[in-house]
């Protein structure tokens, strides 16, 4: 049994908790107390303390990929934590833009610290947690840079994501896989990783949801075809989310800032 308080979220669970676009989720599984994502800002540490979540404790943080709303607040849980290694990708640090004039990407300033332990393709920590990057795997599905962009030199390139990894967690006989915004695309993720629960945000705020989407309709059926329980959040968007729900039912569970679920 895992124990997940989800830190940070576009939406509040109640009104005490703050909110904000981002992602941050707290793990307790028997082995560790990790933080996957840190939100935009220092705002996810006020949630913890809510929620009685002693971040000081943490033995482990990962970063999803070079955002600012999944890494902003890094700089602030260094401070109150002095022990947990933070593991990213090698190319998390990568400048990130949308466009070419908006930076999204990771605070320059957190290259400095001295307990970034960068990703190469893959990752084990130990019996319980794996770090995979899939970026070697091949794409049988479309997967859009949605107007995000890296900077190499004065070009502007299309975002590859290949600063995204995954957290797998060995959970007994489950496997439980913790991820950002899923912008390899979901379904490729589903394809590569086949995990019995998924946690985290599909990247699907950009679809329209009023009215029959083919898109969606696929992403719902390929979705259900697995034998997987789905949490989602943030980047799924609310109108997709509540569109892909009346499909799958059960099946897809939404989590908001404050939030404790056992999974």
């Amino acid at each position: 049994m895992l124990k997940l308080a989800v830190l940070m979220e576009n939406t509040a669970h109640t009104p005490q908790f703050a909110c904000e676009h981002g992602w941050s989720v707290h793990v307790q599984t028997p082995r560790h107390r990790l933080l996957f994502d840190a939100g935009q800002s220092p705002a996810f540490l006020d949630n913890a303390r809510t929620l009685g979540i002693g971040l000081d404790k943490a033995d482990t943080a990962v970063l999803s990929h070079g955002h600012y709303d999944h890494s902003g607040g890094l700089e602030a849980f260094l401070r109150i934590n002095h022990h947990a290694p933070v593991y990213l990708s090698r190319y998390a640090l990568e400048p990130h833009y949308h466009g070419q004039e908006r930076y999204i990407g990771v605070s320059p300033a957190l290259s400095e610290s001295n307990r970034l332990v960068f990703v190469e393709d893959a990752l084990t920590l130990d019996e319980e947690l794996e770090l995979v990057s899939c970026n070697a795997l091949p794409k049988r599905y479309p997967m859009s840079s949605a107007g995000l962009t890296r900077r190499a030199g004065d070009n502007y390139l299309p975002d590859d994501f290949r600063h995204e990894i995954y957290l797998l967690i060995h959970d007994g006989k489950r496997r439980v896989l913790l991820s950002g915004c899923s912008h390899k695309g979901i379904l490729n993720i589903m394809d590569w990783l086949q995990p019995d629960v998924l946690i985290g945000g599909f990247h699907l705020m950009h679809e329209q949801a009023e009215q029959d989407n083919p898109w969606l309709n696929e992403v719902a059926d390929k979705l259900l075809a697995y034998p997987c329980q789905y949490y989602t959040c943030h980047c799924t968007g609310l109108a997709p989310y509540g569109y892909l729900k009346e499909i799958m039912g059960d099946r897809l569970r939404y989590l908001a800032a404050g939030q404790v679920v056992e999974i």
